[in-house]
């Protein structure tokens, strides 16, 4: 977040807090301000986490979509694993699937995204990846953070799962648009 202050002139909470609004900013800002558990796993608390989340979806209030925020933005991955689990046994639907019934707008989309990267961080970066390249246009800043932040990470498991899933390979799709772009450049 520092080196975002050096390039921006303000923080990263305050130019979410100026640009954004309601849960999808309580859920930003949560996000920046790193407040997850790791490593710890209960059960019990899988369950009661499991009815917060559900009825969250039921009720919509925004008390409720204050309770799933913070689940999903404040408990370990392990935890959460344990927690999707047990909203499937408690609703019979995947969590997934019910914020995409129950939720709408950034708000959804930044729900499901906090689902996906704890499911798998691997595939969510390769899917972005592949948005980022083929979906509107180029997103050349998108493409660059991703490979620069996953670089030492998780890259080469990125690229596997890129090329399983899209059928052509990272470095297959980078020579082609940067092959147009210096085509249109000539």
């Amino acid at each position: 977040m520092f080196v975002y202050g050096e390039k921006y002139g303000n923080s990263l909470d305050q130019d979410i807090y100026s640009e954004t609004s309601g849960h999808f900013r309580d859920g930003l800002i949560n996000l920046v301000q790193v407040l997850r558990e790791e490593g710890y796993t209960d059960p019990g608390i899988a369950m009661q986490d499991a009815m917060a989340l559900w009825e969250a979806c039921q009720r919509r209030t925004g008390e409720h979509k204050n309770m799933l925020q913070m689940i999903l933005c404040n408990k370990s991955h392990q935890q959460l694993f344990m927690d999707f689990e047990q909203f499937q046994n408690v609703s019979g639907q995947d969590i997934a699937d019910a914020i995409s019934e129950c939720f709408d707008g950034y708000f959804q989309q930044l729900l499901l995204a906090i689902v996906s990267c704890v499911r798998d961080k691997p595939s969510y970066f390769a899917y972005r990846l592949h948005s980022a390249i083929h979906d509107f246009g180029f997103h050349n800043k998108t493409v660059i953070r991703i490979m620069v932040a996953r670089s030492e990470i998780d890259l080469m498991n990125i690229k596997q799962l890129y090329k399983e899933r899209y059928g052509k390979s990272l470095h297959h799709d980078f020579k082609v648009i940067y092959t147009l772009l210096l085509v249109i450049c000539n």
